[in-house]
């Protein structure tokens, strides 16, 4: 029982002690820059202005997130890419895994346009996917649509081509109809928007 104890106690340390030390920094940088800002406004103006040590932090905080983002983590970006591209089977890996979590939450999300689809045409069976692709030239069929069809309680799927009157769009938001699919209906669609 102690031991249990224990491990919660450590468990919970490592939990909330990133967020407590950088709350900590974050405090002491803004009573440091606080205190200096309003001594060096009295001293030469005979003013104070409350909370222009919160704005001073804020505005070191974003010109230190542009910075890192900028000029450290795109170079390293780059090179890392640079690397990666010079290993064929890596290179074929990280760029399926790059193109598939950039459909999730990337810049050009792909599972945006949620659908149900008509799977068998002597049944009312149907099926929740998600249109990936309406652009399907060079298969020479323009009356198709890729689908992707996520597993339920799997992170993988199946992608169809599927006639484009054998769809229909459904007035959903597409993060809560992945949620349904992947949890094999247990979220309970719609649930959220009351």
């Amino acid at each position: 029982m102690v031991k249990k104890l224990i491990n919660y106690l450590i468990q919970g340390l490592l939990y909330i002690a990133p967020l407590g030390i950088t709350g900590y920094v974050i405090y002491s940088i803004f009573t440091s820059v606080d205190g200096l800002l309003q001594d060096l406004l009295t001293k030469f103006f005979g003013i104070r202005i409350p909370g222009l040590g919160v704005l001073t932090v804020i505005l070191i905080l974003i010109i230190t997130g542009f910075i890192g983002r900028t000029f450290i983590a795109e170079p390293l970006k780059i090179l890392f890419k640079k690397i990666i591209e010079r290993i064929p089977l890596l290179n074929f890996i990280y760029s399926a895994l790059n193109d598939l979590f950039s459909a999730f939450a990337g810049k050009e999300k792909k599972f945006n346009k949620p659908v149900l689809v008509k799977v068998n045409l002597n049944s009312d069976l149907e099926k929740l996917g998600f249109v990936t692709e309406e652009n399907l030239n060079f298969l020479n069929d323009t009356d198709k649509v890729a689908v992707y069809f996520p597993h339920s309680y799997n992170f993988s799927g199946e992608l169809f081509i599927v006639s484009k009157e054998n769809i229909k769009p459904i007035k959903a938001n597409s993060s809560e109809v992945m949620k349904f699919i992947v949890s094999a209906g247990l979220t309970g669609l719609g649930k959220n928007e009351k």
